[in-house]
C-alpha cells in the first residue's frame, strides 16, 4: 500500500472549481425570478455541479470578490435554494452562502435585515448564513 503525495501541478485552480459561465447562469435565474424550481430551470449538465457546494472558503471567498454586490446577493438567492431543492447539494456550515456572506460583510456592505429573514424562512440549513460558532 502507498500513500500518495499531494503536488500543485496536479490540483484544480479555483477557476476550474468554481465554474464563471454557471454562476452567470445562477445569477440570471435569480435575477429572473426562476429560482421556484431548479429542477426544471437548471440543465442536467449544471445539475452535475453539486461539487461547487464543497469549492471551499478559499476558492468562494476569491471568486466572490470578483463579483459585485448584486451579484453575489443572487448568488446566496441562488445556493440557498438549490441546496433545498436537489439532492446532493447540502452543504451544512461550508455553505457558498456562508463564505458569499462574510465577502459581503468585509465589503461593508452586509446581507440587509430582509435578505436575512429572506435565508431563514427559505432554509431548513442551520449554518445560514454566518457558518459554525
Amino acid at each position: 500500500m502507498s500513500i500518495g503525495s499531494w503536488s500543485p501541478d496536479n490540483s484544480q485552480s479555483n477557476n476550474e472549481i468554481i465554474d464563471a459561465t454557471a454562476l452567470t447562469a445562477f445569477i440570471a435565474l435569480s435575477e429572473q425570478d426562476l429560482l421556484g424550481d431548479l429542477n426544471k430551470q437548471l440543465t442536467d449538465q449544471q445539475k452535475k455541479l453539486s461539487s461547487l457546494m464543497s469549492a471551499g472558503k478559499t476558492a468562494w471567498i476569491e471568486t466572490a470578490e470578483k463579483l459585485n454586490d448584486e451579484q453575489l446577493v443572487n448568488l446566496v438567492r441562488f445556493f440557498t435554494l438549490v441546496e433545498m431543492q436537489l439532492p446532493g447539494w447540502e452543504a451544512g456550515a461550508e455553505s457558498p452562502v456562508v463564505w458569499i456572506v462574510k465577502v459581503l460583510r468585509r465589503r461593508k456592505s452586509p446581507p440587509s435585515k430582509e435578505l436575512l429573514l429572506w435565508i431563514k424562512a427559505n432554509s431548513d440549513n442551520k449554518f445560514l448564513p454566518n457558518g459554525a460558532l
